[in-house]
C-alpha cells in the first residue's frame, strides 16, 4: 500500500488543491460550527441576561425563599431550553415542554415576584407559593429523568417481512373520507353560526352565536365542544396531511387534484382556524403544527420556532387577545415596561398552583376523580350529575372569583388527584413518552421513513403544538379536541406493509 508521499507523479496535485492535507478544501459552515458560535450567547441570554434584567426591574416584590426558588427554576428551564435549541436532533415535544416551562412557569412568575403583582390573587399563606415553586422544580427534574431513561432504551423496528405490517400510514381512501368529513363538519359549523363573516369579528361574537345555535344547554357544554371540535380539528388534520404530501412527493406536486384539495383546505382553515375566532393557544397549535409539517427536516425552522417562541410569548402574546372581545369590550394594555403584562395578564400558572394547594388542604385530594372527569368529558351532566368541573373552575369558585376561566397546569391536575408521588411519577412518565415519541418522529421524517403518508409525521407536530394547551390546563377543557384528533387519526391509519418504490 502506497502512502500519500509515495503517490506517482503522473497525476500531479495542485499546490493547494483538494487533496492537500495542510490546506483542506473550504466547506460550507455546518450547524455544528454555528451552534458552537451561538451556544455561549444563547445560554447567557436565557440563563443569565434575561433573569438579570427582570431582577433589576422596580417593584415591591419580597425576596424570600419563593423568589430564590423561582430564580433557580427560571435558570434551570432556560438551560434546558438552550439545550433543546442547540441539540443536533429535533426534539419537538421536549422542546415545546421546556419553552412553556421557561415562559409560563419561569420568566413570567419571576417577573411577578419582582414586581409584586400577580394576574390572580393568592388566597393562602406565602408558604403555599414556596411549596408550589418547589413542586414545579421537582416535576421538571422528574420529566428530565423520564426522558433520560427513554434515551437508554433502543427503538425497535417492526418485523414487516414476517408480520406483513408496517409503520402507521394514512390510507388514501380513508384520507379522502377525512377530507369529506372536514368540509361537511366545518360547513355545518359555519352555517350554524351564521356564515363565514362572523369568524372574522371576535370570539365574543362566536360565543354568542354558539349560545343561540341550540347546541348548548344550561347543564352541559358537551354540544358546544363537539361543534367547535369537529368544525376545526378535521379541517386542520386534512390540511396537515395534504401539506406533507406536497412537501415530500414530487408526484403530488404535479397532481392538479392534490393541489386543488390542498388549496380548498387552506381556505377552509383560514375561516375556521384563524386567530380572530379562536383562542390564542389553539391558533398557536395550528401555527406550530403547520410549520413543523411543512418543514419536517429543517433544523433551522425547529430552532427558530423555539427561539422566536420565547420572544413572541414575552412581547406579543399578552397583547394577542385583541379579538377576544368586540370593540366595546376590549381594554388595551397600558404598561410602562415590557415585563408588566407578564405580571398582570395570562400567566397565572404558578399562583394558581399555590391556590390549588390551599384548596386541597381544606378539601383533600380527589384520588383520580378529576382525571376521570377529564377522560369522560363526552358524558353530559344530565347523565352524570356528579361529573367534576374543571379544576381551575372549582378552585376559582372556592376563591370567590367572578371570572373562573383560570388555568390548572398539568402539575396541578396531578397534585389534586394523587399528591406529590403521583405528580412526580406522572411527569416522569410524560418525559419518557415525549422522548420516545421525539425519537420515533425523527425516524418518521427521515429519508428512510414511511414516506408522505406517515401518521406520526403529522401526529407529533400536532401534539407538540397542543402541548401548550395541555400544560396550561385545565384538562377537562383540553381533552375534547385531542380526542377528536385521535379519532380522526384512527379512522385513516393503516399498518399494511407496502412493497415497491415510494412515490416521490
Amino acid at each position: 500500500m502506497t502512502s500519500v508521499h509515495e503517490a506517482t507523479p503522473s497525476a500531479p496535485v495542485p499546490e493547494h488543491g483538494p487533496l492537500d492535507p495542510v490546506h483542506p478544501p473550504a466547506k460550507p459552515m455546518s450547524w455544528a460550527m454555528l451552534s458552537r458560535a451561538l451556544a455561549v450567547p444563547l445560554i447567557l441570554g436565557l440563563v443569565c441576561f434575561l433573569p438579570a434584567v427582570i431582577a433589576a426591574q422596580p417593584g415591591t416584590g419580597v425576596r424570600d425563599t419563593s423568589y430564590w426558588l423561582q430564580l433557580v427554576l427560571t435558570c434551570y428551564a432556560g438551560a434546558r431550553l438552550a439545550t433543546m435549541i442547540l441539540s443536533t436532533r429535533r426534539r419537538l415535544l421536549q422542546g415545546v415542554f421546556w419553552m412553556f416551562v421557561y415562559i409560563a412557569m419561569g420568566v413570567a412568575p419571576f417577573a411577578q415576584a419582582v414586581i409584586g403583582q400577580t394576574p390572580t390573587p393568592m388566597v393562602g399563606p406565602r408558604s403555599d407559593l414556596v411549596t408550589a415553586v418547589a413542586l414545579i422544580l421537582v416535576g421538571c427534574a422528574a420529566f428530565d429523568l423520564g426522558a433520560l431513561l427513554a434515551s437508554r432504551r433502543p427503538l425497535r423496528r417492526r418485523a414487516t417481512a414476517r408480520s406483513g405490517s408496517g409503520p402507521a400510514t394514512a390510507h388514501r381512501g380513508r384520507l379522502r373520507l377525512l377530507v369529506v368529513l372536514a368540509f361537511a363538519a366545518s360547513g355545518y359549523y359555519i352555517l350554524k353560526l351564521g356564515g363565514p363573516a362572523i369568524f372574522f369579528t371576535s370570539r365574543q361574537e362566536i360565543s354568542a352565536s354558539v349560545a343561540v345555535s341550540g347546541v348548548v344547554s344550561t347543564q352541559s357544554n358537551v354540544g358546544s365542544a363537539f361543534l367547535k371540535g369537529f368544525g376545526t380539528v378535521p379541517a386542520l388534520l386534512g390540511l396537515l396531511f395534504y401539506t406533507r404530501r406536497l412537501v415530500t412527493s414530487r408526484r403530488a406536486r404535479r397532481s392538479p387534484s392534490t393541489v386543488l384539495v390542498w388549496s380548498a383546505l387552506l381556505i377552509l382553515n383560514v375561516i375556521v382556524n384563524n386567530p380572530v375566532s379562536n383562542a390564542r393557544y389553539w391558533f398557536l397549535t395550528v401555527l406550530v403544527s403547520l410549520l413543523f409539517t411543512a418543514f419536517p427536516s429543517s433544523a433551522a425552522m425547529y430552532r427558530s420556532v423555539l427561539a422566536m417562541g420565547v420572544v413572541g410569548a414575552l412581547v406579543l402574546f399578552p397583547y394577542a387577545d385583541r379579538f377576544r372581545y368586540d370593540s366595546a369590550g376590549y381594554r388595551p394594555v397600558d404598561s410602562s415596561s415590557v415585563f408588566e403584562p407578564l405580571a398582570t395578564k395570562d400567566y397565572d400558572q404558578t399562583v394558581m398552583f399555590a391556590n390549588t394547594i390551599a384548596w386541597v388542604d381544606t378539601r383533600g385530594h380527589t384520588y383520580g376523580r378529576q382525571l376521570a372527569g377529564s377522560a369522560l368529558f363526552f358524558v353530559p351532566r344530565s347523565v352524570w350529575s356528579g361529573k367534576p368541573e374543571d379544576t381551575g373552575v372549582r378552585v376559582g369558585q372556592w376563591m370567590g372569583m367572578n371570572m373562573t376561566n383560570l388555568s390548572a397546569p398539568l402539575w396541578t391536575e396531578l397534585w389534586v388527584d394523587f399528591g406529590a408521588p403521583g405528580m412526580v411519577g406522572g411527569l416522569a412518565l410524560i418525559g419518557y413518552v415525549a422522548a420516545r415519541t421525539d425519537r420515533r418522529y425523527a425516524r418518521a421524517v427521515s429519508r428512510d421513513g414511511p414516506g408522505p403518508g406517515s401518521v406520526l409525521a403529522i401526529a407529533a407536530p400536532l401534539i407538540a403544538g397542543y402541548t401548550f394547551i395541555l400544560l396550561r390546563g385545565p384538562l377537562l377543557q383540553s381533552v375534547g379536541k385531542l380526542a377528536i384528533a385521535a379519532l380522526c387519526l384512527l379512522l385513516i391509519t393503516s399498518f399494511r406493509s407496502r412493497s415497491g418504490p415510494r412515490s416521490r
